[in-house]
């Protein structure tokens, strides 16, 4: 190890993570060439690819790597919120009505597309422009640009460096779901924590929300498969060696980083379209059921952000200023008011950052704190994290109806499949109440305001 492993989390956190595969993921990031700092696990951590999910490092521009395992497969996983004037006594009447429009207006599921496909030099302009392709077309608005991380496009994209398969795959997928941990959930704030942050985001007591986590498709994951493979091949040429092949990586600078990169951000602007184009099948949704229009309905966008994306930043690390490589996969930015990244509207606020829960339990937006500067590189959770494996919490609903069970607690599911429920269960999450309160006692976030689920669309 070249740095320490730090993990954070509260006692009951880390005793259900004294055996878990995911400290050791933490120790073999540690050994990664130029890594700076500590070796980071979020409250939300728990096993993956190479990276932990919630692992956070920072490696040196000059003598450091980057490695596709550090960012996911789901490249540019985030979650975006819209906020209404609705409360709920205007939409429990007409919930099911909106959940069935939701339902069908975002295809879910594993493999779900659309009838259209984009041909390729219009797949090649979303690659390149991200969500500003999407509100060129028609489908939001420069608002929503300026609430997203990036205004929806990072820079340095390279639509050559993403194979022709992984273009196939993401081909027909703009705009759709997909399954697993992703969701589209119409939500209502209970509970307000900091009234000056709630007031910025636009966030009342009462008021409906909806809340959406996705993103870039069988693209980004192809992406990632594509570029772990040929980082492996290199590995011997660089002299890299490592505890875990799934940490595959080559030298900032290096032809298969700087592929990789290229690849990474035009994957990511893939998400922010991804996510764009639903936002405006939500508000056009609601305008349907509701028979108002959707500026009528108050339904702007709050905020989008990246959890599974690598960024160049600087930071100061042992009283130096350092230009680093940011991996954070389960984990995302979550920079302090003032930070000039911070988007002009909340920068007097701070960067929002929204940790969704599970399907049965609350999900949080909170802001960015100045302690996630010097303890996390400006970064924070991402979620409530796994608790239980996919197999293990099937295993432990055998026979139990988790949509009815839902169902008589008021939140209305639809799902492609809902026998796969049980993986997405409350029984297979961490309580994101204490995720979210060992964030805030670390410094990295404040609580803004607590929302809970009335309908959830899965995959």
């Amino acid at each position: 190890m070249r740095v320490d492993g730090l993990v954070l989390a509260n006692e009951t956190l880390i005793a259900g993570l004294r055996d878990d595969p995911s400290l050791v993921q933490v120790a073999n990031v540690a050994t990664l060439p130029g890594i700076v700092g500590v070796s980071l696990g979020m409250p939300d951590i728990h096993w993956g690819y190479g990276f932990p999910v919630g692992g956070v490092a920072a490696m040196l521009v000059d003598g450091g790597v980057v490695s596709p395992g550090g960012i996911g497969f789901d490249i540019d996983c985030g979650v975006r919120l819209l906020r209404s004037d609705l409360i709920e006594a205007d939409i429990r009447p007409r919930l099911a009505g909106l959940a069935d429009a939701l339902f069908a207006a975002v295809p879910s599921g594993v493999g779900s597309r659309l009838g259209r496909k984009l041909g390729t030099r219009e797949l090649d302009e979303v690659l390149v422009e991200g969500a500003g392709w999407a509100v060129d077309g028609g489908h939001g608005t420069a608002d929503d640009l300026d609430r997203t991380e990036e205004r929806g496009q990072l820079a340095g994209a390279d639509p050559d460096q993403v194979s022709p398969r992984a273009k196939q795959r993401g081909a027909d997928q703009l705009g759709t779901l997909g399954s697993g941990n992703h969701f589209l959930e119409i939500q209502v704030v209970d509970r307000i924590d900091d009234a000056p942050a709630a007031e910025a985001f636009g966030l009342t007591l009462g008021r409906v929300a909806v809340m959406v986590h996705c993103g870039s498709r069988g693209l980004g994951h192809q992406v990632c498969t594509d570029h772990v493979a040929t980082m492996d091949r290199a590995l011997p040429r660089y002299g890299i060696e490592l505890p875990d092949r799934q940490l595959a990586c080559a030298p900032l600078g290096a032809p298969e980083a700087d592929a990789y990169l290229g690849a990474m951000a035009a994957a990511a602007n893939f998400a922010w379209a991804n996510r764009q184009i639903i936002a405006d099948a939500i508000r056009r949704s609601f305008a349907q059921v509701l028979g108002r229009s959707w500026q009528d309905l108050g339904l702007e966008q709050v905020y989008d952000l990246s959890h599974n994306i690598a960024k160049i930043e600087t930071h100061a690390v042992g009283g130096r200023e350092l230009q680093v490589c940011v991996h954070r996969k389960g984990a995302t930015r979550a920079f302090p008011a003032g930070h000039p990244a911070v988007p002009a509207p909340y920068r007097a606020i701070g960067q929002p950052v929204l940790i969704p829960g599970d399907m049965g339990r609350h999900s949080f937006v909170c802001v960015g704190a100045p302690g996630s500067m010097t303890e996390a590189f400006g970064s924070a959770c991402h979620g409530a994290g796994r608790n239980l494996s996919r197999h293990a919490a099937i295993r432990a609903l055998a026979g139990v109806d988790v949509a009815a069970e839902l169902g008589r607690r008021g939140i209305l599911v639809r799902a492609e499949r809902r026998d796969l429920l049980a993986e997405e269960a409350s029984l297979a999450y961490k309580d994101v109440e204490a995720v979210v309160a060992t964030a805030e006692r670390a410094g990295l976030v404040r609580s803004v305001a607590r929302m809970r689920p009335l309908a959830v669309i899965k995959g």
